[in-house]
């Protein structure tokens, strides 16, 4: 028993838990506020978190061998407490979960959802070492909230500020995610665009996309005034604190001060509701 829940718990490790978990609660706060039903908030659950899981468990499986020239002792395939082949086992049952999940939201909702994972999966699949690097990231979190407003009956289409929302926090993930690998990133082969900008660039870009993402919310959003201010001072007080501790080596402080600037931009979508919908 105590290995079996060794290799659950190293399985869960893997599936890069943290942006996962955030991402999912984000899809299923946006399900809620702008009134998907209970089958269908459950419907938009398993499918994000099916989806991540997949391109989580995706990337370790294909980068097990760099990661284990880089020395990345906290991946579970580097100190084999999982092996490739259960990780790559656990891709395709999770991607065998995610698409019917993502259809049982309606045609177009389902081809929008299993869009957006096809594009994580292109950044694993090589994107992530080329100046392209970026747009799986922006496209696959614009397409995030199209797919949960597409699911509502009569499969409306989202305002334009909501899947612009989320390509700019995607995109801005992505340069803040990579700031602790540069080094070893750049010691083993992968040149993507935040590493031809360098820390200072990805960290500048990062900023000005994940602020860009609150302002945006800010103007656009129907909500009232006192949250229109604060969500953006707040979230600039966050990331400055984050990319400030997140100059130290190896910190994941700038991208857990992403997911918090994503929860705060959840937070101030639940505050406009139904009103997001046509």
């Amino acid at each position: 028993m105590r290995s079996v829940a060794a290799r659950a718990l190293a399985l869960v490790r893997a599936s890069h838990p943290e942006p996962s978990v955030v991402v999912t609660a984000v899809a299923v706060g946006l399900a809620v506020s702008t009134g998907r039903d209970g089958a269908g908030v459950v419907a938009v659950a398993v499918a994000v978190l099916s989806g991540q899981l997949s391109v989580g468990w995706l990337n370790d499986v294909l980068d097990a061998d760099r990661d284990r020239l880089a020395g990345r002792i906290d991946k579970p395939a580097v100190t084999r407490t999982v092996s490739r082949r259960a990780l790559a086992v656990a891709t395709i049952v999770a991607t065998l979960v995610c698409v019917p999940a993502s259809f049982a939201s309606g045609p177009a909702a389902g081809a929008v959802h299993v869009l957006a994972v096809a594009s994580a999966w292109t950044y694993n699949l090589g994107l992530k070492s080329t100046p392209l690097s970026v747009l799986p990231y922006a496209l696959s979190f614009g397409l995030l909230p199209t797919f949960v407003v597409l699911g509502l009956p009569g499969a409306p289409a989202p305002p334009w500020w909501l899947p612009a929302v989320g390509a700019l926090l995607g995109a801005g993930a992505h340069f803040t995610n990579v700031l602790p690998d540069l080094a070893a990133d750049a010691a083993t082969g992968i040149r993507g665009l935040p590493h031809r900008l360098g820390s200072v660039g990805s960290r500048t870009a990062a900023a000005v996309l994940l602020l860009a993402a609150s302002v945006v919310l800010a103007v656009t959003a129907p909500v009232v005034p006192l949250v229109a201010i604060g969500v953006p001072v707040v979230a600039a007080a966050v990331l400055a604190a984050g990319l400030a501790r997140g100059r130290r080596d190896g910190s994941r402080a700038a991208f857990r001060a992403v997911l918090v600037v994503a929860l705060l931009d959840l937070a101030f979508l639940l505050t406009a509701g139904h009103t997001m919908v046509a």
